[in-house]
């Protein structure tokens, strides 16, 4: 029996999917949802604000700010309740409705920018306010998830370990990259062990992450119009971009086999199955790591609504149709 006192002490950390009945490929889902935050993202937001606490940059009075297209923000709004800080976070119209509302449940105030900035977009215009914001009053503590190496080290002392623990003949690493703090903390650790594991990186398409294109992202999570200082291209092996459309048809596929996970895990189960789809025959032992789970999304990529009025008629479509998609699958499995 499992007894807490803060919310922050409970985090399931082994907890895997066999996707190879649905995927056709040998496939481990590492399941990073179940905490109260419902995201990967406790880990980091734990690690920042204790470092941040153990510096002296935060104290008693002083209201925590940062910039967050959701899952973040939900877990600094846990913590800030827990430990009695004022919340703010800024974020944009794309943040999931749901997460909004938990923050404010939580007490935590949200700050939504509804223009961009002329260079680097809407996460610009968000990091800009939160920089004039902390400027205008010094009770104001920026974590800033983007360049704080306390994002990382989160995952090398947590995330990492777990997946060497469970796989030590693990191939290849599938990680999706937003601040990259748990695709750098991952990377380093493997690194270290002299390990020769593949770090592969998964990105949107419209990110500027690996220096493409800047394009219209409308699922929060992944990708960035802003390239993180966090970020060292030397420790990543390969990269593969995902669209939004791909990313949307694995979440339904999943979902068809009784399984919800958010946007992220989509976009990292896609970019994963792509790859390995080019390496037939290798019988590699992989594992993707899944962000989030599903809930927040049901008023986005789950809701027809939502679908049509963004990708129209052919979206929905194939997302009706991935249960067959899925039978297929699992026959050539």
């Amino acid at each position: 029996m499992a007894v807490i006192s803060v919310p922050t002490d409970y985090n399931a950390e082994d907890l895997y999917v066999d996707l190879r009945s649905i995927v056709g490929h040998q496939l481990f889902l590492k399941c990073e949802g179940f905490n109260f935050a419902g995201s990967i993202k406790l880990k980091a937001a734990t690690e920042m604000v204790e470092a941040a606490e153990e510096s002296g940059a935060l104290r008693p009075g002083c209201v925590l700010i940062e910039s967050s297209s959701g899952n973040l923000g939900v877990a600094l709004s846990i913590i800030a309740a827990s430990k009695g800080y004022d919340f703010l976070c800024v974020t944009d119209a794309r943040c999931n409705r749901s997460a909004r509302r938990f923050m404010e449940a939580m007490g935590g105030q949200v700050h939504i920018v509804t223009e961009p900035a002329a260079s680097g977009g809407l996460l610009g215009a968000r990091i800009a306010l939160v920089q004039r914001l902390c400027a205008s009053d010094k009770r104001y503590v920026w974590l800033n998830q983007y360049a704080n190496a306390a994002n990382w080290r989160a995952h090398y002392r947590t995330t990492a370990p777990a997946i060497a623990r469970h796989f030590p003949r693990l191939n290849v690493l599938f990680i999706g990259t937003g601040t990259t703090g748990t695709l750098m903390g991952c990377a380093r650790y493997f690194r270290k062990l002299h390990r020769h594991v593949r770090v592969v990186a998964v990105d949107s398409v419209g990110s500027v992450t690996f220096g493409g294109e800047p394009g219209c992202r409308m699922i929060p999570g992944l990708g960035t119009s802003v390239k993180p200082a966090l970020l060292d291209e030397s420790f990543v092996d390969d990269v593969v971009h995902v669209r939004e459309v791909d990313t949307i048809r694995a979440c339904h596929r999943l979902a068809r086999h009784g399984f919800l996970f958010g946007g992220s895990t989509g976009t990292v189960v896609s970019g994963a199955v792509e790859w390995l789809a080019q390496r037939p025959g290798q019988n590699l032992t992989a594992v993707a790591i899944a962000p989030d789970l599903g809930e927040r999304y049901l008023d986005t990529i789950y809701h027809a609504s939502w679908l049509h009025a963004l990708y129209g008629d052919e979206m929905l479509h194939h997302t009706r149709g991935t249960a067959n998609l899925a039978r297929v699958a699992e026959r050539r499995v």
